[in-house]
């Protein structure tokens, strides 16, 4: 018998997943929905803390009750955002109760770190931080008040949910004990051996797509999990699916239960990955001029020629190998326009974690200088050109542009921070920067099978794009993929090159 246990995130109770548990036990399982203590439990006693270790208990309390009413149950635990740290602290004292583990939409907890570490908006975590450090000598407990309507956002997407989904949410919403978030997660290591299954929210983050190309560029928690063989299951909706999607939430929880889903393809020397197989173009090589993080790729003649940074995307690890400027569409687009009279740049920048956009862009805008300050540039005609998870850097080059720069342009961008990496309220915006972006040109290359979350930033982009009057070009690639450069070798997909390449020349020798 299939017992799915749920255990909720932050500020919720045990009334969120109504309609999925219904839909569950209509399909034949046992449901049990944990009621932590303080949120929608028992209430916490006069002077009483809660924290991790009391949810923890809440959870181990319902695991026995299931194992004392039922013979060898197969006891699913799923934990949605906060619920899955006490999921697994619960897990990991119980070694061999547990089936399957289910992290809903949930971080990767590890021992000795608090959930408040899986909050992705950092002025969050220090918000949480100023409200405990303030508790000071009224003791360990202590409060987060839940979020007012307009403010779940800032703890993960509200795509999918209606305004009364959104009303229920809030009016239902209860006061986080801040111990909870807090107090480190304790681990022995037996959850090791529990078979997990991610269900991941694509309105909220990224999708399966998304972690193959970050296993493929070495981050080393996802390579362990694809080493794992950790299946994955996607839901195209934001960060709370049991409110804006309970029956496809119901229909996936069964599926997981079954140990269905997609796994990541794990590093094997005898597979290329995608972004280090071969540019589409046969690009004649061009002469190289490496120094310090930065390529330049000459043309013939003694210049000053107009210049092309390229920016690659990311997050890569710190040490992946070969770096991003060696990277097969990097170096392809360089050595093309370099074949056309143009400096190609390629270059390294230090985005290896979303929090890490402030130094990348610095990087950037360094690399920039230094390439406009060599003899061999034209200073006033520049054109700086990003790549998929560089898009948020396309920022600071709208805001302003100063009149060398000539085009920026974009291959399948994230122009809005995506809900889970918490930058909402940093510069790193390009939708909200485009209308300060006067005529400066704007190439745009749309991947036609773009994931769902990344293509939800370029229609966001564009919507504003033409509220403001901003120029704008969009060059669309047929079929193509995020990558489509090393991963679609089609007629459309160098058609859609050439184009792009020989719009951005036109902007820079105009």
């Amino acid at each position: 018998m299939t017992v799915f246990i749920l255990v909720a995130g932050a500020f919720t109770g045990p009334h969120v997943w109504r309609d999925t548990a219904a839909r569950l036990a209509a399909d034949g399982a046992e449901v049990r929905k944990v009621a932590l203590t303080a949120l929608g439990g028992r209430p916490a006693d006069p002077g009483e803390a809660v924290d991790l270790e009391t949810h923890v208990a809440d959870v181990l309390a319902v695991i026995d009750a299931v194992a004392a009413e039922a013979a060898d149950p197969e006891i699913v635990l799923v934990g949605h955002d906060y619920g899955i740290h006490p999921v697994l602290g619960a897990a990991d004292r119980r070694d061999g109760a547990i089936a399957r583990i289910v992290y809903l939409d949930a971080g990767m907890p590890r021992d000795g770190v608090p959930a408040l570490a899986a909050v992705p908006d950092q002025r969050l975590r220090e918000e949480v931080l100023e409200r405990a450090a303030g508790n000071g000598e009224r003791g360990p407990g202590g409060e987060l008040p839940p979020p007012a309507r307009d403010a779940w956002s800032r703890w993960g997407s509200v795509a999918g949910l209606s305004g009364a989904a959104l009303d229920g949410l809030t009016a239902l919403a209860a006061p986080q004990p801040l111990g909870t978030l807090l107090q480190p997660l304790r681990l022995t290591g037996a959850v090791a051996d529990v078979p997990v299954t991610g269900v991941l929210c694509t309105a909220n983050g990224p999708g399966v797509e998304m972690l193959q190309i970050l296993v493929d560029v070495g981050d080393p928690a996802l390579r362990s999990l694809a080493e794992a063989r950790v299946p994955f299951l996607e839901l195209p909706t934001g960060h709370w699916p049991m409110l804006s999607c309970p029956a496809a939430l119901a229909e996936t929880l069964i599926e997981a239960a079954s140990g269905g889903g997609h796994r990541l393809a794990a590093a094997d020397a005898s597979r290329t990955p995608a972004h280090l197989r071969p540019f589409l173009l046969d690009v004649p090589d061009r002469p190289r001029e490496r120094t310090g993080n930065t390529d330049l790729y000459l043309p013939d003649g003694p210049g000053p020629h107009p210049a092309v940074v390229f920016v690659h995307g990311g997050p890569v690890p710190a040490d992946a190998r070969p770096t991003p400027r060696d990277w097969p569409t990097l170096t392809g687009y360089a050595r093309l326009v370099s074949g056309q009279g143009v400096v190609g740049v390629t270059l390294d920048h230090r985005l290896h974690a979303v929090t890490d956009y402030e130094v990348a862009a610095a990087d950037v805008a360094d690399a920039v200088e230094r390439v406009r300050a060599d003899p061999r540039v034209d200073a006033d005609r520049i054109v700086v050109w990003f790549f998929s998870g560089g898009g948020p850097i396309v920022a600071d080059w709208l805001t302003d542009p100063p009149p060398w720069l000539r085009c920026v342009a974009a291959n399948y961008p994230i122009l809005a921070p995506l809900p889970s990496w918490g930058l909402g309220d940093t510069r790193f915006h390009p939708v909200r920067a485009v209308s300060r972006a006067g005529r400066l040109p704007v190439v745009l290359v749309r991947a036609e099978r773009e994931s769902a979350e990344i293509a939800a930033t370029v229609e966001e982009f564009l919507t504003e794009a033409t509220r403001c009057g901003a120029n704008v070009e969009v060059i669309d690639v047929p079929e193509g993929r995020h990558g489509f450069e090393t991963l679609d070798s089609t007629d459309g997909a160098r058609e859609a090159v050439h184009r792009a390449v020989g719009a951005v020349l036109a902007r820079l020798k105009a």
